[in-house]
């Protein structure tokens, strides 16, 4: 059974950082994607940032890009998402995203596993 346990949301004021965490169980992680996602209230699921678990490949967002950083401990089976310099509007609830079939990596149809969330709020 695959598993992805997210941790590390929270509160923040404008400025400040986060590390998201997404532990992984179940499948091969060494072989596929996996991706951070980010869903406002009223706004359609965003790509934030992807990882090819196997190249070490990134892709990030580009409201993202320069801030965001993703990172995989493969012995671990997980994959970090440092968020710095964070933003009002980078307030969302954030989902770990495994497992990407054939498709753009921002693309949420194409990844079959979900974790549950975590919440992030930037205050200003």
């Amino acid at each position: 059974q695959v598993q992805l346990v997210e941790s590390g949301g929270g509160s923040v004021q404008a400025g400040g950082s986060l590390r998201l965490s997404c532990a992984a169980s179940g499948y091969t992680y060494s072989t596929n994607w996996m991706g951070w996602f980010r869903q406002a209230p009223g706004k359609e699921r965003e790509g934030v940032a992807a990882l090819d678990t196997g190249s070490g490949s990134t892709y990030y967002g580009d409201s993202v890009k320069d801030r965001f950083t993703i990172s995989q401990d493969s012995a671990k089976n997980t994959v970090y998402l440092q968020m710095n310099s964070l933003k009002p509007e980078d307030t969302a609830m954030y989902y770990c995203a495994a497992q990407k079939l054939a498709g753009a990596w921002y693309n949420s149809e194409w990844y079959i596993h979900w974790g549950q969330g975590t919440q992030v709020t930037v205050s200003s």
